[in-house]
């Protein structure tokens, strides 16, 4: 009987060891479950489209033609650049002309674009989410910008980051601003500039930061702030929007190097291609002396290099467009000095002097590689 009572013991024990042994696993099992859904949750699927896009079927450029319009991201309040004029409700500028540019490329149609103003803290976001399919407005190259927002295009301004202060203030240089309130724009190299240039010539001062320009420069037009810092450009423009424009002057002083241009979103090198050689067609045009005036004679030249250009069946093949893009493109916006001269040249109210920003020919930095 003893024996039989130990054995049913031992029978179990052995019984409950063998129920028992899986618990080891449970933890584990709990463990990957959990860890799972918190993956999800601290990487969310949202942030990869943040810094890259994903493609369309066929790309950006099916995409673009599939809807029938070019989507532009602009600024919209800077005249000169891109600017809508309350009259028309068309956007004007040479920005805005780079649009049609591309537009008139893919469609034949410049009026195939939708305008769409971003503000500066918009702008890296609406590439990197793919709001928009090109971004032409007051944006500098930077080498952060160009591995996390999008791809820059050819530079077609060349500027740098000015100071603008009333005449009556006196200011000649950086230090004359020493202890000065100054108006910049938050999330912009310009403001980083501005602590930069003001620390390295000892000069204390007061930033007081606005996300966009219209109180930007509401502010120093009221007196807010003793001056204000862009791009020299931007300064321009605006200076002929204050109510006194004679009153205000931009300082002989050049804080920066700020190559402006078009940005796609990163992730499709043949929208990419697209955007960048239609910047590059319009510099073209302009050291060869095509105009939107003499484009259609282009396809007759006796220069192969000209005819190549405008007429090329697998160049335009390669660029996914019809043989005649680039004649669309010159025809309905001209050439970079036709461009320049109608927004920014001496027959305008900014009247810029082009310098850096001529045909290499002529001293400047525009320059377009072979097409061949």
């Amino acid at each position: 009987m003893k024996k039989l009572t130990l054995v049913l013991l031992t029978l179990s024990i052995i019984a409950v060891i063998a129920a028992c042994a899986p618990a080891p696993a449970a933890p584990q099992v709990v463990k990957e479950t959990v860890i799972v859904p918190q993956t999800v949750v601290v990487q969310p699927t949202a942030a990869p489209a943040a810094t890259k896009p994903p493609a369309a079927p066929g790309g950006r450029l099916a995409l673009v033609k599939s809807r029938g319009k070019l989507i532009c991201g602009v600024n919209g309040s800077q005249p000169g650049f891109s600017f809508l004029e309350k009259a028309t409700g068309e956007f004007t500028g040479f920005d805005a002309d780079y649009c049609r540019a591309i537009a008139a490329a893919i469609f034949g149609d410049v009026k195939a674009v939708e305008y769409r103003p971003i503000n500066t803290p918009q702008r890296g976001p609406a590439l990197q989410t793919g709001e928009i399919d090109v971004l032409i407005r007051n944006t500098t190259w930077t080498s952060s910008r160009d591995t996390a927002w999008g791809l820059f295009a050819p530079t077609t301004f060349y500027d740098g980051q000015g100071m603008m202060v009333p005449k009556k203030l006196g200011a000649k240089t950086l230090k004359d601003l020493k202890g000065a309130t100054i108006c910049v724009q938050t999330g912009t190299t310009t403001e980083l500039n501005l602590a930069d240039q003001m620390r390295a010539v000892g000069a204390d001062f007061k930033p007081v930061v606005f996300q966009d320009q219209d109180p930007t420069y509401a502010a120093y037009e009221e007196g807010r702030c003793d001056a204000v810092t862009s791009d020299k450009s931007q300064l321009a423009s605006r200076r002929t929007l204050l109510k006194k424009p004679n009153d205000h002057e931009i300082m002989d002083v050049t804080m920066s190097k700020e190559p402006l241009g078009p940005v796609v979103p990163l992730g499709d090198d043949a929208w990419f291609n697209v955007v960048k050689w239609v910047v590059f067609a319009t510099f073209q045009a302009d050291e060869w002396g095509v105009t939107s005036k003499n484009v259609d004679n282009a396809v007759n030249s006796p220069d192969p290099n000209i005819k190549r250009m405008f007429t090329d069946v697998d160049l335009a093949k390669g660029l996914g467009l019809e043989k005649d893009w680039a004649i669309k493109a010159i025809k309905a916006v001209g050439n970079y000095s036709e461009i320049y001269d109608r927004s920014l040249g001496p027959s305008t109210p900014l009247n810029l002097p082009r310098g850096p920003n001529k045909m290499w020919t002529q001293g400047g930095l525009l320059y377009a590689p072979p097409y061949r």
